[in-house]
């Protein structure tokens, strides 16, 4: 009999990333998710469990279909109790929400509800599987957080049975919902009619914790287990997604609409890449000088930034400027992407006066939106209910002086 696998969340990590790795791998009977946005249920159901994902080669957009997916919604009783039996049966299963702050919400129909109920029938059933749980969301602590939330529900300890996984997905991914784009690109719709694609890059270096319980076997054979994540999951953040962030804020700076737009721009291209390896790399090799891996070597990093920012402006991706820098708030919070690289880096000796230089402007970005009277206020903003420190104080002079 075949392995099940159990999604939370139809979105693009989800439907462009884990549900076409766990088809694509054959060792999968059975696809589920569960999803809550009734007219995505009514499509997957309508086109009789097909859907389709596009994937931005270098040169090319490559077309993966996925057959056979169960969709249900846990706000409806039948479906609810479908999915819990799903999960009691799973193998895998993988949570891919906006935001690990939406882990129990929704009471009855919450991920962390329905996973300790559904786990909890595995603990007291030695027919059921023992599983891994991969948290997707864009945090270090995803998976922990993630069975604390479940935990609380159960008084059994879900580690006899079950193991939480962090991940590491520098994978770009994006659901198109413009009919016009979609069809002056020629993607594929999710499902016939829908006006929503999904858009993801071939990029497929999925790091995911070694640990896994006992007797488990894993189906989805493509994803790289490591000993130790972290190193990983933080250069990701403060590198990948920091860098990002900053190329982003650039290229909107000269009135770009799409992130490969920059490659037409070596100056800006050249900027970004000093701000990655002088700056957010000097910072992340610094704080893991004594990790054993190549990543961390001053050619090893360099190799990363440049296949890093190649990636970004890949021209079949066509990431939208927008999407890269919305949301300035919380990419300027005081453990998120920019400042804790920026943190690395002053650590680490350097000057990291580009990073600072995009810091300012996401600054002046909330002050615009938000209405605050000065760059302080809007810095506070970001960084409301961090306690103070010699750090911070250091941290906010730095961003708040003006450069030279």
């Amino acid at each position: 009999m075949g392995k099940t696998f159990v999604g939370f969340g139809f979105g693009a990590i989800q439907g462009g990333l884990f549900l076409p790795e766990a088809y694509r791998s054959g060792n999968f009977s059975r696809l589920v998710v569960s999803e809550i946005d009734s007219t995505a249920v009514e499509q997957i159901r309508k086109s009789a469990g097909n859907y389709a994902c596009n994937v931005a080669e270098p040169d090319h957009v490559r077309l993966v279909e996925v057959s056979g997916l169960e969709i249900l919604n846990p706000l409806i009783p039948t479906d609810r109790e479908k999915l819990v039996d799903a999960i009691a049966s799973a193998n895998e299963l993988c949570t891919a929400l906006p935001s690990y702050t939406l882990y129990d919400a929704g009471g009855q129909a919450s991920v962390a509800s329905l996973l300790a109920e559904g786990l909890q029938k595995k603990l007291h059933n030695t027919d059921r599987p023992p599983a891994v749980v991969y948290a997707a969301e864009n945090d270090g602590r995803a998976a922990a957080r993630l069975q604390e939330a479940s935990q609380k529900y159960v008084s059994t300890s879900l580690d006899l049975k079950v193991r939480f996984s962090e991940t590491v997905i520098a994978k770009m991914c994006s659901v198109v919902m413009d009919s016009k784009r979609i069809a002056e690109e020629k993607l594929a719709e999710a499902t016939p009619g829908s006006s929503k694609s999904f858009l993801v890059e071939a990029f497929d270096q999925i790091l995911i914790e070694e640990k896994t319980p006992d007797g488990f076997d894993r189906g989805i054979t493509q994803f790289i287990p490591v000993p130790d994540l972290d190193p990983f999951a933080l250069t990701k953040f403060h590198g990948h997604n920091a860098i990002h962030y900053c190329l982003g804020i650039k290229a909107k700076e000269q009135g770009m609409s799409f992130m490969h737009e920059a490659r037409q721009d070596p100056a800006l291209m050249d900027w970004t890449k000093e701000a990655f390896i002088k700056e957010a790399g000097v910072g992340l090799r610094h704080k893991f000088s004594g990790f054993p891996d190549d990543l961390f070597s001053e050619k090893g990093f360099a190799e990363y930034a440049e296949d890093a920012l190649q990636r970004m402006v890949n021209p079949y991706l066509r990431d939208p400027i927008d999407r890269v820098t919305r949301d300035p708030i919380r990419k300027l919070g005081w453990d998120d992407r920019l400042v804790g690289s920026i943190r690395y880096a002053v650590d680490a000796g350097a000057n990291p006066q580009r990073m600072v230089e995009v810091a300012r402007k996401g600054l002046d970005e909330i002050q615009a939106t938000k209405k605050t009277k000065t760059l302080q206020a809007a810095l506070d903003l970001a960084w409301h209910g961090q306690a103070g420190g010699e750090e911070m104080k250091s941290i906010r002079k730095i961003i708040l002086t003006p450069i030279s």
